[in-house]
């Protein structure tokens, strides 16, 4: 059965094209960022050992600076100490000791994982990441699980990241990622580079896997007009990600590492290459009810049923058995235009995020279903890029508030 019936039988006539149309913006931004990637680099320093030693030395003095989302902000709409409130209720001490930091009463450890993009890790939008605003971030997600997922290396987030876990004290686990883009060699070279750098730098006790490529076949499909993406010509775009992922293995293998850390792929949920899959420890699979015209009551089982028989069933078949992942999965709250508000039965809204939370979250937990939630906060660029509801899928707002009306689920994450 080819993914577009699979998908139809499943109640998702228009979910291919919505996925495609989502993932050609997002490819769109890769591209036009390569010849930025160079430049800012230069500029702000590339090597692990520069950036994070910069902000350390000012790192005490940017935690207790006021600075839009992510600052030390204990007033407004900043991440404030408080435990009530719209705040997010994660903050440094006054000895600015990243590892001592207050506790938000309405949080729990209660996720699986989170999907986690730094802000500022964007060059076209000028790589200005900061490690405050990171370690700001850690001790937050720190609250609400103990696995995040990268998309990507660049602006340094990779060495941002394991910084911010490695100063907070935090239990988390990353799974590292390098974007890979078609038809440009360089963009996977300098990301492996820089995740070489890291791994260097920080060790493996807090890295549990290293993804190459998201929804790469899902880009390369769509740019070339393949129907399936196990046909003879999309085997030729599994190729570059099969290569790249040897050239993965062959990278961690020559640093000696204490452990092995697995390689994966990402992509969405029926874009998988079988020959990707074969050569991955394990896959992250994008299953978004919102995209098949689902309620939000009905989302949560919709999910399940479709990770299970297009990702998980298929993948124990083959020789590896690679472990399957949801990548992402989650619900919006809101968008840009009342046009884009709802997606036939699918309406975006906190209620229906709450509905999707209390159905979802803690079911799989028990039923063993290992995801990452999409996503962590909204994200800003997407809504002035995107518009409609791509920029709405936090948990917390922009300034890292908890979104009115939201209760986080209460059991405990495996």
């Amino acid at each position: 059965m080819s993914s577009d019936v699979h998908y139809q039988a499943l109640g998702m006539n228009n979910a291919l094209e919505k996925q495609a149309k989502r993932s050609k913006k997002s490819k769109l931004i890769v591209i036009g960022s390569i010849v930025a990637v160079v430049v800012v680099l230069i500029v702000v320093g590339v090597t692990v050992g520069v950036v994070v030693s910069n902000n350390n030395k000012h790192n005490n003095k940017s935690l207790s600076t006021t600075s839009g989302s992510g600052s030390g902000s204990s007033s407004g709409s900043g991440n404030g100490g408080s435990t009530s409130g719209s705040g997010g209720g994660s903050t440094t001490s006054s000895s600015g000791d990243p590892s001592n930091f207050s506790k938000d009463s309405r949080l729990h450890k209660a996720f699986y994982g989170m999907a986690y993009t730094p802000d500022g890790s964007l060059p076209d939008y000028g790589c200005n990441s900061t490690l405050s605003a990171v370690i700001q971030d850690i001790q937050l997600m720190s609250q609400l699980t103990s696995r995040i997922r990268l998309y990507g290396a660049d602006c340094n987030q990779t060495a941002l990241v394991l910084e911010a876990i490695k100063q907070t004290k935090v239990d988390m686990q990353v799974y590292l990622g390098n974007f890979v883009v078609d038809g440009d060699t360089t963009a996977y070279e300098r990301q492996r580079d820089v995740l070489k750098s890291a791994i260097q730098t920080y060790g493996t006790d807090h890295i549990a896997g290293l993804t190459v490529g998201n929804e790469f076949m899902l880009n390369y499909v769509t740019e070339h007009n393949i129907a399936d993406p196990n046909s003879a010509a999309a085997d030729t775009g599994a190729a570059v990600l099969v290569a790249n992922i040897a050239d993965t293995r062959s990278m961690l293998s020559s640093l000696n590492l204490a452990k092995t850390i697995p390689v994966g792929n990402s992509d969405a949920g029926s874009y998988f290459n079988t020959k990707v899959l074969e050569a991955v420890d394990y896959g992250l699979s994008n299953v978004h009810a919102w995209f098949a015209n689902t309620t939000a009551t009905a989302a949560a089982s919709w999910v399940n049923t479709f990770f299970n028989e297009t990702n998980v069933q298929p993948a124990a078949l083959l020789p590896n058995t690679p472990k399957m992942y949801i990548a992402e999965t989650g619900w919006p709250t809101a968008s840009k235009d009342a046009g884009n508000a709802n997606n036939g039965a699918a309406d975006a809204s906190v209620a229906n995020l709450q509905v999707f939370l209390d159905t979802f979250v803690c079911q799989a937990n028990t039923g063993g279903v290992p995801y990452f939630f999409f996503e962590f906060v909204d994200e800003t660029w997407k809504d002035i890029k995107y518009g409609g509801v791509e920029g709405h899928w936090g948990l917390f707002d922009k300034d890292r508030n908890l979104k009115s009306g939201l209760t986080m689920p209460t059991c405990s994450s495996p």
